[in-house]
């Protein structure tokens, strides 16, 4: 039996992730990670590679990848209704172009003319022109014997809101305007491959789209046909110009004005578009008397979208991909700027630190710290190197707690830290083969903050630092000039993730060559998903 996923599915598939997003019982997060994708000190962990940036893997959609990454990941930010959009492909107007008609009908056996596209949405049907305005091709002048329609020499410019021509050339073409890409969004998610659709279209109070979007959806334009394709002009009809015939069909009141020269009809044109119709059929009675049966036209009513043109453009323009847009800088604390990322993705609905809650705020931050009070050695904690401590507390007395270095602020002397199953698995293969210390090292241990503790040690630099334990709160002065904000509050000179680890639901990984962050530069993500 022979089934397929239609584009409304995927169309709806958008429509409710970027409903899901903009509800407010969901938090979604962009979220950065992976610190050290080859490994420190030149030991590759688990789901690591020597040389991940040159022959970067591929994520992997398995239980265990997931938690591994939700492991590695340091910092999010929030995706807000602001920063996501629908999208559509980019067609730009260009002077001596052919664009192609909007139909209602293309398909695998009734290909686009012009792109050989099996469905509208690939047809080079609508454009956006060079102030941003997009509209949809109405008429191009194609007909049976000129399929490919004239080149396009008016730039559309108007906001009327039924097509019209775009100048005085005569080239044939119809367009109808439907909404303006606004200047925010050109800057935000610039693309030279696609562009944003508004957010909101059936409840939007933007004067503008308000006004396409309800005479689309008047009740005098209620699937109003707009054009009538020629596809065989026919032989024998009655010869005259402006000859006006009825539209039946399924509708109600649609007219045409046929002119027949030479016995085959030249032009149609609409003069009424009446309401209702799901199907057109020309009624050419009054003028084919003596029409051979070899000589019969071939007219097609051109059914708009939903109840018409601007009603719904999400299915008008075939909206199935969403971008997300978010900026890391170094705007706050959660993002450290001295580190480096190599993976970037999308969670859904993590959890507050110590709860089942929801994690609400805007921003955060998934890494252990330690606020360091000595530190010596010749060089300073590197990114992504693994350190450790000996503890001395019962009942871990002699354990080792480890983790692996996220970032380190020498001014403040917070050292941000992760830890995933690599650090405990076989320190030699990464994975779950046997090893001697299997028992002291197989296990999580966390760094303690006493008096007696031992000081914590940077396996590759080489760094030994010792823990400021009479530290706690959220803010230090260390050079008594300026107060700092830490963006994390301290206990004892140890702070904890603000979410729970692995919380949430991974829906998007991307693997990337490792980006170094700096003060200097701010990273724009953006994520285009495809349904």
């Amino acid at each position: 039996m022979s089934a397929i996923i239609t584009d409304q599915f995927r169309i709806l598939n958008a429509n409710n992730f970027v409903e899901s997003v903009e509800n407010t019982n969901n938090s979604y997060y962009v979220f950065l990670g992976l610190a050290n994708p080859t490994g420190a000190a030149g030991l590759v962990g688990f789901g690591r590679k020597s040389t991940w940036d040159t022959e970067t893997p591929a994520p992997e959609d398995s239980f265990s990848y997931r938690k591994h990454v939700g492991d590695t990941t340091m910092f999010g930010k929030k995706i807000s209704s602001a920063n996501i959009r629908r999208l559509v492909r980019r067609v730009d107007w260009v002077s001596g172009n052919r664009y192609e008609i909007y139909r209602d009908d293309y398909s695998a056996t009734n290909q686009s003319p012009l792109t050989k596209a099996n469905r509208l949405y690939d047809a080079n049907y609508y454009v956006v022109n060079s102030e941003f305005k997009v509209y949809i091709c109405i008429d191009n002048g194609s007909n049976g014997t000129n399929p490919l329609g004239n080149v396009s020499q008016d730039e559309p410019t108007f906001t009327d809101l039924e097509p019209s021509k775009a100048g005085n050339s005569g080239d044939g073409y119809k367009w109808k305007y439907l909404f303006t890409v606004s200047p925010s969004d050109i800057i935000k998610f610039d693309s030279t491959e696609f562009i944003t659709v508004p957010n909101s279209w059936s409840t939007s109070t933007d004067s503008q789209i308000r006004s396409v979007r309800e005479n689309g959806n008047s009740e005098s334009n209620f699937n109003q046909i707009k054009h009538i394709y020629i596809q065989e002009s026919g032989t024998n009809y009655t010869n005259g110009l402006s000859q006006e015939v009825n539209i039946l069909g399924d509708g109600e009141g649609g007219k045409a004005r046929v002119d027949v020269e030479g016995g085959k009809i030249t032009n149609v044109t609409v003069s009424a578009g009446g309401k209702g119709y799901t199907y057109g059929i020309v009624d050419l009675d009054t003028i084919n008397s003596n029409v051979p049966t070899t000589g019969k036209a071939k007219l097609i009513p051109i059914i708009p979208p939903g109840r018409g043109h601007g009603d719904d453009i999400y299915t008008e323009l075939g909206t199935d991909k969403v971008i997300i847009y978010a900026r890391f800088d170094d705007s706050t604390n959660d993002f450290p700027i001295n580190t480096q990322f190599a993976q970037i993705g999308i969670v859904k609905n993590p959890t507050k630190a110590g709860s089942a809650i929801t994690y609400t705020d805007s921003t955060f931050s998934s890494l252990q710290a330690v606020k360091l009070d000595t530190v010596t050695g010749s060089n300073e904690p590197k990114i992504g190197e693994l350190i450790n401590q000996k503890l001395t507390l019962s009942p871990n007395e002699g354990k080792i707690a480890k983790g692996y270095v996220a970032s380190y602020d020498k001014d403040t002397k917070v050292l941000k830290y992760f830890r995933d199953r690599s650090i405990y698995f076989n320190n030699s293969t990464f994975d779950h083969t046997d090893r001697v210390g299997v028992t002291t090292s197989g296990r999580i241990y966390q760094f303690e903050s006493a008096s007696t503790a031992n000081v914590i040690n940077g396996e590759e630099s080489g760094f030994s630092g010792s823990i400021q334990i009479n530290f706690t709160g959220i803010t230090t002065n260390p050079t008594g000039a300026k107060l700092i904000n830490l963006g994390t509050r301290f206990q004892g000179g140890l702070s904890d993730s603000e979410i729970n680890k692995g919380s949430g639901q991974i829906i998007y990984m991307d693997n990337r060559p490792k980006i170094v962050r700096s003060s200097r530069q701010k990273e724009d993500i953006k994520i285009i998903l495809e349904f």
